[in-house]
């Protein structure tokens, strides 16, 4: 990666991103077994964590420690369908928690290689059907609850949009997608081989999507809901906001699901981050760049929740938004 492509905020924080060649199945077993021991940035003040198990998933509770304002989330990691695991975002459920008021429920689901197609969706949409089911215990209103994730968690929360759809009911408030890996078709242009993406490249892409689907990325047909760009039909789906950088691997296919969900009436919001690498806000979660990015998504959420937003309580940087200005 050619750093003067990267803003100057983030030039620092990005020189210390991960680039490891996760298509290598050796050193994707040795990073999994590093990311159990790695401590994680801790959810931080006002926020209690509970872990429920379900049939196949667990899911990891998120709430304010007074009372909550009947609005939730369900949040997905990321971790490109392969890695990952749901503590690892205990800093920005808590965030979420505490500068919203919102309950947030992170969902464990099964990886692949180990676990192919539907294995994750079918754990995603278990939690989201015992949210559901679970919404007065936890003070919940059903009608009030969004869908989140980062990368493949982003990927995976479109996709969960689409079968909540299809299943009928009650439907997810909104969809909020940081960079998601949304297209397994990317995986076909040859010509990113070359280019130097940090934190995820184009032959970690093509593997973890071949991985996922059990056949090769960009294959003629998958079935349902295993990549959401495939779905010709987008109309009836919750409001979106979907977030990329412009230097990123997803960007292109991201554009192109905005533009998709707009040209079929679905409210959509893209924030294009300039000069931003894949994952930016997890790396550099103190730069003025990530803060501006949560801001737009907590505007957002916020609208499609009822929920009031101050930015002086603002949290995730770990600096208020209203200093920033």
């Amino acid at each position: 990666m050619n750093f003067d492509k990267i803003h100057p905020e983030l030039r620092a924080a990005m020189k210390r991103a991960p680039n490891l060649p996760l298509h290598n199945r050796v050193v994707l077993t040795l990073l999994k077994q590093l990311m159990k021991i790695i401590p994680v940035p801790k959810a931080g003040p006002g926020v209690t964590i509970e872990e429920r198990q379900l049939k196949q998933a667990s899911v990891r509770i998120y709430r304010p420690e007074g009372d909550g304002n009947g609005a939730g989330l369900l949040w997905i990691h990321g971790g490109g369908l392969i890695i990952g695991h749901a503590a690892q975002d205990d800093r920005t459920c808590g965030a979420l928690v505490r500068d919203l008021g919102l309950t947030v429920v992170s969902v464990e689901y099964r990886l692949a290689p180990s676990h192919q197609y539907p294995a994750a969706i079918d754990d995603c949409f278990e939690a989201w059907q015992w949210l559901q089911q679970s919404a007065p215990e936890l003070g919940i209103d059903p009608a009030r609850i969004a869908v989140s994730g980062q990368s493949a968690g982003g990927g995976l929360a479109a996709a969960l949009a689409l079968r909540v759809h299809d299943a009928g009911g009650i439907q997810p408030a909104a969809q909020i997608l940081f960079c998601p890996m949304i297209d397994d078709r990317t995986a076909l242009r040859s010509e990113l081989d070359t280019n130097d993406y940090l934190m995820w490249n184009a032959r970690n892409n093509r593997q973890a999507w071949s991985w996922y689907l059990g056949q090769p990325a960009g294959s003629p047909e998958v079935p349902a809901y295993a990549a959401a760009a495939r779905r010709d039909d987008l109309a009836g789906l919750p409001p979106a906001w979907i977030s990329t950088g412009d230097i990123e691997l997803f960007c292109d296919e991201d554009r192109r699901y905005a533009e998709r969900l707009l040209a079929a009436g679905v409210p959509c919001q893209l924030h294009v981050v300039p000069g931003a690498p894949h994952g930016f806000e997890v790396i550099a979660a103190d730069a003025n760049l990530t803060r501006e990015l949560f801001q737009s998504a907590y505007r957002f959420l916020s609208a499609q929740l009822g929920l009031a937003f101050d930015p002086a309580r603002y949290s995730f940087g770990g600096k208020a938004l209203a200093a920033t200005r």
